[in-house]
């Protein structure tokens, strides 16, 4: 469906080196109806998913800490962000690509899983569209130690929270990860957990 609000949309590449990186022209209908010219940056890194496991019976939680630069460049001293298990679809389903990097970076292999709900989570410069998911898991669903694939420079960390110190840890400022804290609020307010 085109916005009839949208023209002259001319798109110049600046990075294809990680992800795309294009500046975009583009005019724009305003409330007022006069048309106005503008510019932005954007980044398209592909489309995602995440997921939270839970273990009711041990009102538990499993998340994942690992380094991430832009954090450690914006006031993060260790680099270390605690977060939910995600990955990039590439060529996969949502479901299918969740469930691969479920089993790459914590080890567990999961049964089922259930999609809540998609999120655009920085309109304002990337692409991106999040899927969001919800697991539960047992002891018996572990295969490996997880810790994400060397190939693509993952050095993962698993953790098993009691899932009130994760909701602890978001006051104080332990978790500062916008999908893990959506993923934590949902169990939460759905009472899954």
């Amino acid at each position: 469906m085109q916005n009839r609000n949208v023209k002259n949309l001319k798109k110049e590449l600046l990075s294809n080196n990680w992800y795309l990186l294009e500046k975009v022209k583009f005019d724009l209908l305003l409330n007022n109806g006069r048309w106005e010219s503008q510019t932005r940056e954007v980044y398209d890194r592909g489309n995602g998913a995440t997921i939270l496991l839970y273990n009711k019976s041990k009102r538990s939680v499993i998340l994942t800490r690992q380094f991430r630069l832009p954090t450690y460049l914006n006031g993060n001293q260790t680099g270390l962000l605690i977060e939910a298990c995600a990955g990039l679809l590439d060529e996969d389903n949502p479901e299918d690509c969740i469930r691969k990097e479920t089993e790459e970076e914590t080890g567990y292999q999961l049964k089922d899983v259930h999609k809540v709900f998609e999120s655009y989570m920085s309109p304002g410069a990337v692409t991106e569209i999040l899927h969001f998911f919800i697991a539960e898991y047992s002891d018996e669903m572990k295969i490996s130690s997880g810790g994400g694939l060397q190939e693509e420079q993952e050095n993962i960390e698993v953790l098993e929270l009691p899932f009130q110190t994760s909701m602890d840890m978001i006051k104080t400022g332990e978790i500062k990860d916008a999908k893990t804290i959506m993923l934590l609020q949902h169990l939460k307010i759905q009472n899954v957990i």
